[in-house]
């Protein structure tokens, strides 16, 4: 069903890097009982486990706990090195569908953006995804 996440040597996240993540092979288990696909474990593995720690922490967000459906997008100024983590019930991106927001004032994250959803599972729990994996 799963298994743990191996240290490797980094590599560079790249757009292309992330576009070969079309489904997953395997789930990883991760903190706060999220459970990961391939590509978000990659993430995890190459230099953006933080990021997956914002998902996990909101955890303790009653609003988000409760959602069955979460649509994160990190948005990242590359000049200044700072971003913001919104995460919305996937029906937009209006005020009165955030479920929470983080702002970042530093990053190394090399994408301007990325979106991840994360999708309850009856069988699995909460399965974080690229969004090209759902």
């Amino acid at each position: 069903m799963s298994a743990t996440l191996a240290h490797t040597q980094p590599e560079t996240i790249t757009a292309a890097n992330l576009a070969q993540f079309i489904g997953t092979t395997r789930y990883y288990r991760y903190t706060m009982g999220l459970i990961l696909t391939d590509g978000a474990a990659y993430l995890a593995r190459n230099g953006a486990a933080w990021l997956l720690d914002i998902v996990a922490s909101a955890r303790l967000v009653p609003a988000v706990r409760r959602a069955e459906f979460e649509s994160w997008t990190l948005r990242v100024d590359l000049t200044k090195q700072c971003a913001e983590a919104v995460c919305t019930d996937g029906h937009g991106d209006r005020e009165a569908n955030i479920l929470y927001r983080q702002r970042l004032n530093y990053t190394d994250f090399p994408l301007s953006e990325l979106r991840l959803y994360v999708v309850a599972d009856s069988d699995l729990g909460k399965v974080v995804m690229l969004t090209s994996e759902y």
